[in-house]
C-alpha cells in the first residue's frame, strides 16, 4: 500500500482530496480495466507505483506484453516523486538502463529555459552534479512524477490508481503460482506473472512467501553490524536529561524516550529504522506556505529537542539539499530531527488502518516539529528566524497543501528468498554470479530507538553508516522467492536481504534497476513457459546488457 490513499490529520488546508478512479488511466482505454466486481487478465501485473514499479511496467510493456500497473494511491514514483529529489547514488556509473534514462530525462527537462521559474539555471549549484553530464540527479517532486507518467504513457502501460489489495485473502494461488489477486473494489486481476514493487511487500506476504521484519542477529549470517548497534552517527553530542522532571526518574520519560535499556549489541530484535518525510521546502516568498500548526500538536513531543538546543546543539535542519527553483530536499539530521524514532514498529505487518494511524502520527510529529521551531517562544529567536525563512511549496503536493504524499518507508518486510544478500556481499567478501544490477551505497541504517543510558542521559540506537567498498552485484536469486513458495512472482523492492545489506541496496535508482531486471525476467519466463526460478540466467543477463543495464563493476 502506498501512502497516497491516507488522509493525514493536519490542518484543513492540507487534507487530501477524495481520490477518483475515473481519471486514473492516462495510457490505455478504460475498457482494459475491469469494472468493480469484474475481472481481467494481463501478461504482467505490477503492484505498486513506486519508482521500481513504474520501471518494471515500462520494461514489460516495451517487451510487448500486456501490463497493468496498480497504484493504491494516485501518484507515480513513490518517494522519488514524494520529496526525495537528492538522489542517493553511491556511484553514478553503477546505474544503467531505464533508471539512467530517468535521470537523463531530468537533465533534458532542466536544460529548457522555461523549467526555471524561480531562479536562473546559472544560479543553481549542486555538489551532486559534475560538468558535461547528460544526467541530472536533483529535481523537484512534480517534475519527477511528470516524467514517470510520460514514461508509462510512452510505453503503453495501463494504469489503475486508487485501489489496493485485499489483505490476507486477496491472493489466489493454484499450486505454487499466483492465479489472481483481488482488490478492495472487487476487481479481480489475473496474470501470468506478478511483480510486487511496493515498499511494504503486501502481495509477497499474501502469496505465502517467507519474509523477515526487524533486524537479524549478527550470528544469523555471520555479520558484524546487524542487530542492535550503538554508533556515533546522529547521536547526542551533549548530555540531555530524559526525564519529565529533570533528574527524577520517577517522573517518567519524555515523549520519544523508551523505558529500559537498548538490548545487547548484535542481538536480533523486531525494531526497524525510523521513517520520516523528505520535505520539499522553499525560501522563495512568492511560493512559500508558512508552517501550519497540525491537528493533535503536542509541544511535549519536542521537549527533548528543546533541551538539546539549550544544551548548545542546533543541527536538526542540517541536511537541507538545494533543489532547482529554490526548493530543497530535507532529510533527518542529528540526534533529534525529522525521524519519528520508535513509532513505526507496527507498520510493516499492520493492516491499512494501523498504517494510516502511523502515517498520520508521522505527519503530526514532523509538521509539528517545524511549527514548534518556527513559533514556540522558548526556541531562541535566531532559530525561529532561520526556520521561518523556509516553508512548504505552493506548487508542490497540491492535494495536501504542500505536504509530501509519500512516507519514507525505509524498510518494512524483507523477503527470505532463494538467496539472502548480506554484509558479505556489500563488502565483496562474497560475489554472486547471477547479477541483475549493482548496488553501491554505504551500509546505512537510521536510528531504531531512543533510550536512557547508564549515565542517565538520552541516547539513540540503530544508526549505522559504513562504506568504503566499490559497487557490488545483486543476485537474481534475491528478487525471486523460493520456487516451492511462488513460481511467478518477482520482488524487486522488498527483496531478500539482511537488515544491514538492505540498508545499502534500498536506494531509488537501484529499485529502478531491479524493477527493469524483474520485468525482463517475467517476460522471458512467460515466453519460455518457465518458472522465474528456472530461467536461464545467462540469457537474462545478455538481455539486460543489451538494454543498458550495468551488471559488473570494473575500476574504470
Amino acid at each position: 500500500m502506498m501512502r497516497t490513499l491516507l488522509r493525514p490529520a493536519i490542518a484543513v488546508c492540507l487534507l487530501l482530496a477524495p481520490l477518483s478512479l475515473q481519471a486514473a488511466d492516462e495510457s490505455r482505454p478504460s475498457s482494459l480495466i475491469p469494472a468493480n466486481g469484474g475481472s481481467a487478465a494481463y501478461d504482467v501485473v505490477v503492484y505498486g507505483g513506486t519508482s521500481g514499479g513504474v520501471v518494471a511496467a515500462v520494461q514489460a510493456a516495451k517487451m510487448g506484453k500486456t501490463v497493468l500497473l496498480v497504484e493504491p494511491g494516485n501518484h507515480l514514483g513513490g518517494v522519488t516523486s514524494g520529496g526525495l529529489g537528492a538522489t542517493d547514488i553511491g556511484n553514478k556509473r553503477a546505474i544503467g538502463g531505464i533508471s539512467r534514462d530517468f535521470y537523463r530525462r531530468v537533465a533534458r527537462h532542466y536544460a529548457q529555459d522555461n523549467a526555471w521559474t524561480v531562479q536562473k539555471r546559472s544560479e543553481y549549484k549542486s555538489r551532486r552534479q559534475q560538468g558535461n553530464e547528460d544526467t541530472m540527479w536533483t529535481f523537484e517532486p512534480k517534475v519527477a512524477e511528470a516524467l514517470y507518467r510520460d514514461m508509462a504513457r510512452e510505453a503503453g502501460v495501463t494504469l489503475l490508481f486508487g485501489d489496493r489489495l485485499v489483505l490476507k485473502t486477496g491472493v489466489t494461488k493454484q499450486g505454487n503460482r499466483i492465479a489472481a489477486i483481488k482488490l478492495e473494489s472487487g476487481k479481480t486481476l489475473r496474470g501470468k506473472m506478478f511483480i510486487d514493487a511496493t515498499y511494504e511487500g503486501d502481495l509477497m506476504a499474501g502469496a505465502g512467501v517467507a519474509y523477515h521484519v526487524g533486524r537479524e542477529s549478527n550470528k544469523r549470517y555471520g555479520e558484524t553490524i546487524n542487530g542492535i548497534q550503538i554508533h556515533k552517527g546522529h547521536q547526542f553530542k551533549k548530555p540531555v536529561d530524559p526525564y519529565k522532571v529533570p533528574g527524577d526518574p520517577s517522573s517518567g520519560h519524555l515523549l520519544g524516550v523508551q523505558a529500559g535499556g537498548p538490548g545487547r549489541i548484535g542481538d536480533e530484535d523486531k525494531r526497524i529504522q525510523a521513517y520520516n518525510f523528505r520535505m520539499c521546502m522553499t525560501d522563495a516568498p512568492e511560493n512559500r506556505i508558512a508552517w501550519p500548526k497540525p491537528e493533535g500538536y503536542d509541544p511535549q513531543r519536542y521537549e527533548i529537542l528543546l533541551r538539546y538546543i539549550k544544551a548548545g546543539v542546533w543541527d536538526s535542519l542540517g541536511s537541507i539539499t538545494p533543489m532547482p527553483n529554490r526548493k530543497t530536499d530535507m532529510n533527518n539530521n542529528g540526534a533529534v530531527s525529522t525521524d519519528n524514532i520508535g513509532m513505526n514498529y507496527d507498520y510493516p505487518e499492520g493492516d491499512y488502518a494501523t498504517r494510516e494511524k502511523i502515517f498520520r502520527d508521522h505527519v503530526t510529529y514532523q509538521l509539528g516539529m517545524m511549527w514548534f521551531l518556527a513559533n514556540d517562544p522558548r526556541v531562541p529567536e535566531r532559530i525561529r528566524k532561520s526556520v521561518n525563512r523556509w516553508g512548504l511549496c505552493k506548487d508542490e503536493f497540491n492535494e495536501t497543501g504542500g505536504w509530501p504524499h509519500q512516507l519514507y518507508v525505509r524498510e518494512a518486510r524483507r523477503m527470505i528468498g532463494a538467496y539472502v544478500m548480506t554484509q558479505h556481499n556489500c563488502q565483496r567478501r562474497e560475489v554472486v554470479d547471477d547479477s541483475v544490477g549493482l548496488a553501491a551505497y554505504t551500509m546505512d541504517s537510521h536510528n531504531c530507538q531512543r533510550f536512557v543510558d547508564a549515565e542517565g542521559h538520552a541516547r539513540n540506537e540503530g544508526d549505522v553508516q559504513i562504506g568504503g567498498f566499490p559497487p557490488y552485484p545483486i543476485a537474481y536469486r534475491s528478487i525471486v522467492p523460493k520456487e516451492e513458495e511462488c513460481a511467478n512472482l518477482l520482488v524487486p523492492v522488498c527483496l531478500s536481504a539482511s537488515h544491514i545489506a538492505y540498508g545499502s541496496i534500498r536506494m531509488e535508482p537501484v529499485f529502478m534497476v531491479l524493477g527493469q531486471s524483474a520485468a525482463t525476467a517475467a517476460v522471458m519466463a512467460i515466453d519460455h513457459k518457465s518458472s522465474v526460478q528456472k530461467l536461464d540466467i545467462s540469457a537474462l543477463q545478455k538481455q539486460l546488457r543489451d538494454d543498458g543495464q550495468v551488471l559488473e563493476w570494473t575500476s574504470r
